[in-house]
């Protein structure tokens, strides 16, 4: 008779797994594509956490299995180039990404006068205080997103949206 703790972990650790991969497979393959509408990004990066999840319950629960896997050629070969693999990601090898320069970006929006803002949004400083106001943010040619999130305890996000999205 199987323990209770392992029939319990047995019956949710695979169905987990295959629906977090599935989840991460087409959120990743969506993210490749540059469609990263809504929550694409989002889920994938805090949905990776209940794949992990799911994957050590899977690999606890066939344990012996995965030993087996580890101890074949193929096994240990497909996981040291994995692990090389990933060792290699952490370098950008001289490539410049646009992950590496998003959050330089927008730090630097964040901390720019709103008349600045507006120029890089293409609109006058003037309109672009009066989207503020029209959200009840009563902002200045010289306040940053920065002070206004401070201010008036709104998300930098939420301000960079009235700056930079469509009404």
């Amino acid at each position: 008779m199987p323990k209770p703790n392992r029939l319990r972990l047995r019956t949710w650790a695979t169905p987990v797994t295959i629906g977090a991969f599935i989840l991460m497979s087409v959120t990743g393959i969506l993210m490749i594509f540059d469609w990263e509408h809504g929550l694409v990004t989002v889920t994938h990066q805090w949905f990776s956490w209940i794949f992990v999840v799911g994957v050590c319950a899977h690999i606890a629960i066939n344990v012996r299995s995965f030993k087996n896997h580890l101890s074949s050629g193929w096994g240990r070969a497909s996981m040291v180039a994995f692990v090389l693999v990933l060792g290699a990601s952490f370098f950008s090898w001289g490539l410049i990404t646009g992950p590496q320069l998003k959050d330089t970006i927008e730090q630097s929006l964040v901390d720019a006068p709103i008349s600045a803002l507006a120029g890089v949004a293409h609109v006058s400083p003037e309109d672009l205080i009066n989207k503020f106001k029209a959200g009840g943010i009563n902002a200045t040619g010289e306040k940053s997103i920065r002070e206004l999130s401070e201010e008036f305890g709104v998300s930098e996000n939420r301000l960079l949206a009235i700056v930079f999205l469509p009404e």
